[in-house]
């Protein structure tokens, strides 16, 4: 089929060059000119494994193309996706500024019937409204079908995501709409939902702050498990493995971040309170991740004392292994902490540092080799799990610190091998003196 592709941000490009691979005509359009050129020179703006190779092959063979001009990529778009960013805006609420521009657009261009599906994420009623705004804006007398196709993209293994997903959500009120979106996806074989349009935009809010709220309680297991002597890793295994659990999101660490997670619980709480609903579980899923993200700093500060010219090294400013992405990482508020301290923050990332420069503060200096950032440090904060970080050839590099002292926020390296250097070091919800506790409920016992 022939596609239009509005917006070659994270969704937008990963879709447009994924159906392109299945053998669709797509033709992706932007307002950037700059991130256009970049792209039809075969060069992807974003750190994503895979994509840039997939991306050239697919120009090269003739099935991906890139505009700036709508009216080009409408020409002869039997379907047009719209995948344009929707930022949180004060009120905690998407910001749907640029959506509804190009809902303009394409009633103002459109000379032809055509499918519109909204791939952003949106609140529940936007495709309502969105078809409210075309139809305001049609120059021609021609039928505009719209429907949700909400992505469930994982950052860093995107375009495997895209081949073997778990489902793909259809959401359309007409029956004909849907079928003809389930025969683009049809060569994936992957289980196809069919939903109403107000469905498929909860089931995307849905999904995410069900995960949020999975990786914040995990998050308060583990600091329960450090206080009673009990060890995280055992215990997510040993609930990963009901079938009615899961083992996936239940790693303790210091928190989510990105670009989903954060927004789209602060959205479905907006919405909530928007209807008079307390949504109370997510308010408090929002409260544990704030608090976990400061976990390291509690603990540096009970280990070190007052951090006061301590040199502290970030390892990992990335929100997650494989991809450059910054955006509500834990770093950031971390760095932001640690200077109101008065710690002097160094940084390094095997990837993002380009875009780390733009989000952290200027005075974390940021170096570009881990060694770099190590020496002389009082203390490391792992916050990225970098595969690099695992590797045997990395933990002698922290014998450059000026006292090994290695706090762990993603409990991802290797503890045998950091004893057997002589090097301290604090993960999370890993249990302290068990003799300690049970003397401790023991004397309760006899209280009571």
């Amino acid at each position: 089929m022939k596609l239009a592709i509005v917006g070659t941000g994270y969704v937008g490009l990963v879709t447009g060059v994924c159906l392109a691979s299945i053998g669709h005509s797509v033709m992706c359009v932007d307002v950037d000119q700059e991130k256009i050129a970049q792209l039809q020179a075969g060069r992807v703006p974003f750190f994503e494994p895979g994509l840039e190779e997939l991306l050239a092959q697919q120009v090269r063979e003739g099935r991906l193309a890139f505009t700036v001009d709508h009216e080009v990529a409408f020409a002869q778009a039997e379907v047009i996706f719209i995948a344009v960013g929707t930022p949180q805006g004060i009120d905690g609420l998407p910001d749907l500024r640029a959506l509804i521009e190009v809902a303009r657009s394409i009633g103002r261009t459109v000379d032809h019937d055509v499918i519109v599906v909204i791939k952003s994420t949106v609140p529940v009623g936007t495709n309502h409204f969105l078809r409210q705004i075309i139809a305001e804006q049609l120059l021609h007398p021609v039928s505009i079908q719209l429907a949700s196709n909400p992505e469930f993209l994982r950052e860093g293994s995107a375009v495997y995501d895209t081949f073997h997903g778990d489902r793909i959500v259809i959401g359309a009120e007409d029956e004909a709409v849907a079928h003809t979106l389930a025969a683009i996806y049809q060569s994936m074989h992957i289980p196809i939902l069919h939903t109403d349009i107000r469905s498929a935009e909860m089931i995307k809010y849905a999904s995410n702050a069900f995960l949020a709220t999975k990786i914040s309680f995990i998050n308060e297991i583990a600091n329960l498990c450090e206080r009673l002597g009990a060890t995280i890793e055992d215990v997510a295994r040993g609930m990963g493995m009901d079938q009615r659990i899961g083992e996936k999101f239940l790693r303790a660490g210091i928190g989510y971040g990105g670009s989903c997670f954060p927004k789209d619980v602060k959205a479905l709480l907006g919405m909530a309170d928007l209807s008079g609903y307390p949504f109370h579980i997510l308010q408090a899923v929002e409260r544990v991740n704030r608090k976990q993200q400061m976990l390291l700093i509690e603990k540096a500060t009970k280990r070190l004392g007052n951090l006061r010219g301590k040199r502290v090294a970030m390892l990992g400013l990335a929100f997650k292994p494989d991809t450059d992405d910054m955006r509500e990482a834990p770093s950031l508020a971390i760095a932001g902490a640690l200077l109101e301290l008065g710690a002097q923050v160094v940084g390094y990332d095997p990837v993002s540092m380009g875009n780390a420069r733009y989000f952290l503060p200027s005075q974390v200096e940021l170096l570009t080799r881990p060694e770099q950032a190590l020496e002389g440090a009082d203390a490391a904060f792992v916050l990225t799990e970098w595969e690099e970080f695992t590797l045997p050839t990395f933990a002698p590099l922290l014998l450059q610190m000026k006292k090994p002292v290695v706090f762990d926020g993603r409990n991802c390296l290797d503890a045998f091998a950091l004893s057997e250097l002589g090097i301290e070091y604090h993960p999370i919800g890993r249990g302290m003196d068990r003799e300690m506790v049970t003397t401790s409920f023991q004397e309760k016992g006899r209280e009571r």
